[in-house]
Protein backbone atom coordinates (compact mmCIF):
# COMPACT_ATOMS: atom_id res chain seq x y z
CA UNK A 1 0.00 0.00 0.00
CA UNK A 2 2.96 2.31 0.51
CA UNK A 3 3.86 2.57 -3.21
CA UNK A 4 0.27 2.79 -4.43
CA UNK A 5 -0.72 5.59 -2.06
CA UNK A 6 1.23 8.43 -3.79
CA UNK A 7 -0.07 7.30 -7.18
CA UNK A 8 -3.62 7.24 -5.85
CA UNK A 9 -3.21 10.74 -4.40
CA UNK A 10 -1.92 12.08 -7.73
CA UNK A 11 -4.89 10.56 -9.58
CA UNK A 12 -7.26 11.95 -6.98
CA UNK A 13 -5.74 15.44 -7.34
CA UNK A 14 -6.02 15.26 -11.13
CA UNK A 15 -9.66 14.23 -10.78
CA UNK A 16 -10.39 17.15 -8.48
CA UNK A 17 -8.65 19.60 -10.84
CA UNK A 18 -10.58 18.18 -13.78
CA UNK A 19 -13.99 18.60 -12.17
CA UNK A 20 -13.26 21.96 -10.54
CA UNK A 21 -11.19 23.73 -13.22
CA UNK A 22 -10.90 22.02 -16.57
CA UNK A 23 -14.44 20.75 -17.18
CA UNK A 24 -16.30 24.02 -16.37
CA UNK A 25 -13.85 26.03 -18.50
CA UNK A 26 -14.31 23.68 -21.47
CA UNK A 27 -18.10 23.90 -21.08
CA UNK A 28 -17.98 27.70 -20.98
CA UNK A 29 -15.77 27.78 -24.09
CA UNK A 30 -18.14 25.45 -25.96
CA UNK A 31 -21.13 27.66 -25.07
CA UNK A 32 -19.24 30.77 -26.26
CA UNK A 33 -18.40 29.09 -29.58
CA UNK A 34 -22.07 28.14 -30.05
CA UNK A 35 -23.12 31.73 -29.32
CA UNK A 36 -20.60 33.07 -31.86
CA UNK A 37 -21.88 30.67 -34.50
CA UNK A 38 -25.48 31.74 -33.85
CA UNK A 39 -24.86 35.48 -34.23
CA UNK A 40 -26.89 37.07 -36.97
CA UNK A 41 -28.10 40.33 -38.43
CA UNK A 42 -29.94 42.47 -35.89
CA UNK A 43 -28.23 41.09 -32.77
CA UNK A 44 -26.83 43.67 -30.36
CA UNK A 45 -23.33 42.70 -29.27
CA UNK A 46 -20.43 43.90 -27.16
CA UNK A 47 -16.83 43.37 -28.25
CA UNK A 48 -13.88 42.56 -26.03
CA UNK A 49 -12.88 46.21 -26.30
CA UNK A 50 -16.24 47.33 -24.95
CA UNK A 51 -17.77 48.56 -28.22
CA UNK A 52 -21.53 48.06 -28.31
CA UNK A 53 -23.34 47.85 -31.62
CA UNK A 54 -25.93 46.13 -33.78
CA UNK A 55 -24.89 43.60 -36.41
CA UNK A 56 -25.81 44.90 -39.86
CA UNK A 57 -23.91 42.37 -41.94
CA UNK A 58 -22.32 38.95 -41.58
CA UNK A 59 -19.43 37.44 -43.52
CA UNK A 60 -17.41 34.31 -42.72
CA UNK A 61 -15.20 35.56 -39.87
CA UNK A 62 -16.24 39.21 -39.94
CA UNK A 63 -19.25 41.09 -38.67
CA UNK A 64 -20.27 44.55 -39.80
CA UNK A 65 -21.40 46.33 -36.66
CA UNK A 66 -23.35 49.58 -36.68
CA UNK A 67 -22.24 51.56 -33.63
CA UNK A 68 -24.22 54.67 -34.49
CA UNK A 69 -26.52 55.63 -37.33
CA UNK A 70 -24.50 55.33 -40.58
CA UNK A 71 -21.31 54.45 -38.65
CA UNK A 72 -20.21 50.89 -39.25
CA UNK A 73 -17.11 49.00 -38.25
CA UNK A 74 -15.85 45.55 -39.18
CA UNK A 75 -15.17 43.25 -36.24
CA UNK A 76 -13.72 39.78 -36.20
CA UNK A 77 -16.28 37.26 -34.99
CA UNK A 78 -13.73 35.89 -32.52
CA UNK A 79 -13.50 39.28 -30.78
CA UNK A 80 -17.16 39.39 -29.82
CA UNK A 81 -17.54 39.01 -26.07
CA UNK A 82 -21.26 38.30 -26.15
CA UNK A 83 -24.73 39.59 -26.80
CA UNK A 84 -25.50 42.85 -25.04
CA UNK A 85 -28.49 43.16 -22.75
CA UNK A 86 -28.84 46.71 -21.39
CA UNK A 87 -31.14 45.55 -18.58
CA UNK A 88 -28.55 43.06 -17.35
CA UNK A 89 -25.83 45.71 -17.54
CA UNK A 90 -27.88 48.06 -15.33
CA UNK A 91 -28.40 45.28 -12.77
CA UNK A 92 -24.67 44.45 -12.76
CA UNK A 93 -23.79 48.12 -12.31
CA UNK A 94 -26.27 48.46 -9.45
CA UNK A 95 -24.82 45.40 -7.69
CA UNK A 96 -21.28 46.81 -8.05
CA UNK A 97 -22.36 50.12 -6.49
CA UNK A 98 -24.07 48.30 -3.62
CA UNK A 99 -20.90 46.32 -2.89
CA UNK A 100 -18.80 49.48 -2.88
CA UNK A 101 -21.07 51.20 -0.32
Amino acid sequence: MGAASPMFMMLLMFGVFYFILIRPQAKKQKEHQAMLAALGKGDVIVTRGGVIGKISGVKDNELVVEVQEKVRIRVLRSHVDGKYDPKAAVKDNKVDKDKAA
